[in-house]
């Protein structure tokens, strides 16, 4: 069974190319990261608009809590990408960190946090992370799938 073809037909959403920005960790680099994002979006929904409108905010959500992450669990750079799925997107965030990521437990009484690893979880069709290599130096790839 075909799907009917969504968005603009003269502008395939297969033609618009993957991103990858890289930042050198500064906290600053968590609003560059959410920028690269909605720019990579803007193109994508040219060619294929979203399914639902909060597939777009839920991108942008992920991205920032995971290039937060990064700056404040990871010291150094990281490297976001992005990608066309055949039904979402597809969101690598590469940190100088090995640890996998845990929940931790909110505690809104002294100013929140820990609910950015249950976000992903929830929000994402699917989360890995992937520690590198011996040889590639140090770090992990967190790949999630989102919707769009």
């Amino acid at each position: 069974m075909a799907a009917e073809p969504r968005g603009n037909d003269a502008l395939s959403s297969w033609a618009i190319p993957g991103r990858t920005v890289r930042f050198t960790g500064e906290p600053q680099d968590v609003t560059g990261a959410r920028l690269a994002t909605e720019e990579f979006l803007r193109e994508l929904a040219r060619a294929s608009p979203p399914t639902a409108s909060e597939c777009w905010h839920d991108i942008v959500l992920i991205v920032t809590e995971l290039a937060a992450n990064a700056v404040q669990y990871a010291p150094g750079p990281f490297e976001v990408q992005l990608r066309r799925t055949f039904d979402g997107v597809h969101v690598t965030v590469h940190d100088t960190n090995s640890t996998p990521p845990t929940p931790r437990p909110f505690h809104p009484d002294t100013g929140g946090g820990g609910i950015g690893w249950y976000l992903v979880d929830t929000l994402c069709s699917q989360v890995s992370v992937v520690p590198n290599e011996a040889g590639r130096g140090e770090g992990k790839d967190v790949h999630v799938f989102l919707p769009w």
